[in-house]
């Protein structure tokens, strides 16, 4: 049997007015993954993310979430998909319990024998970590705490599809390795996450599938380790010469054919302190570059060409 994606994007474009967010965006998500979207502020994020939650229509191209177009599926649709916000500040008096027990009746129309819905409370409190917080006010509860719930209310409705926002902006260490941990959980109950990020350490640890939106489209897409193998220039070589004690650092795409000419031509000259690969930062930093400067080359070519028919 065919297997379906849970999200499939073909030639998604966007536009207001004339700025062209989303240009032509392929993407597709299998069930289970966590993914995380990243890109520099303006390169299309959260417009793509709004067009997969149905909350805004794309200009063109084809878009199906769980097997439905976002904009036209059903409220058993959306029963299905979870959003967490990258802040929520409302209902501060109310007690972390009673605002799961009024969300989570919301679900209730939509269970079926296979997904029972909604999540019971006490389970669900004790699977983010506040079942000693269930009743406390929501305003006395620590920046970690507010994003575990945060992640609750997502999670209420037993979601196929969960999108999370940001989700550790603006929390403590303590907090932000809580919530890596209970995205980590979230792999077991075979929920697929997508992540949006600016966060690069925070999408290498959470994350096995990265996606890197700049000028409008998907300018790469892979693991981690895979970004950085395949799209990294080169390793960082630092050496030290034993006679002068003098430091010297080499980039090199090859560092291991480097090092076997340096320590064969110098025997005992030379020591290695450090080969540093690249990190995930200086992929990112390196493959946005890379797309603005295709962009202005290209808006150059088309000025002149268009000079050209004046």
């Amino acid at each position: 049997m065919p297997h379906d994606p849970v999200v499939d994007c073909r030639d998604l474009t966007m536009a207001y007015g004339d700025n062209l967010v989303l240009d032509g965006v392929d993407l597709s998500i299998e069930r289970g993954q966590v993914v995380a979207l990243l890109g520099p502020n303006g390169a299309g994020k959260t417009t793509t993310v709004e067009i997969l939650e149905g909350f805004r229509q794309p200009s063109g191209g084809q878009v199906t979430v769980l097997g439905q177009t976002p904009t036209s599926a059903p409220e058993a649709w959306r029963a299905r998909v979870g959003v967490v916000l990258q802040s929520w500040r409302d209902h501060g008096t109310w007690k972390v319990r009673d605002l799961i027990e009024v969300i989570g009746g919301y679900y209730g129309p939509y269970a079926t024998a296979a997904v029972p819905r909604p999540w019971p409370t006490e389970e669900l409190l004790t699977r983010v970590g506040l079942a000693q917080h269930a009743s406390a006010r929501i305003d006395k509860l620590s920046g970690g705490q507010r994003r575990r719930l945060d992640v609750a209310i997502g999670l209420v409705g037993r979601p196929e599809l969960l999108f999370l926002d940001e989700p550790t902006t603006g929390l403590d260490p303590a907090g932000r390795r809580d919530i890596h941990d209970l995205v980590a959980d979230l792999a077991d109950l075979d929920t697929t996450v997508l992540v949006t990020t600016h966060d690069l350490a925070e999408a290498e640890k959470i994350a096995d599938r990265l996606l890197i939106l700049a000028g409008g489209r998907i300018v790469a897409d892979g693991t981690p380790d895979a970004l950085r193998l395949e799209l990294s220039r080169s390793s960082e070589v630092r050496l030290r010469d034993r006679a002068t004690g003098q430091v010297t650092v080499h980039a090199e795409p090859d560092p291991t054919a480097y090092l076997t000419q340096v320590l064969g031509s110098r025997p005992g000259e030379v020591e290695v302190l450090e080969v540093r690969a690249a990190s995930l930062e200086d992929v990112y930093l390196d493959i946005v570059r890379r797309s603005e400067a295709d962009d202005a080359a290209t808006g150059e070519l088309d000025t002149t060409a268009l000079e050209a028919l004046r």
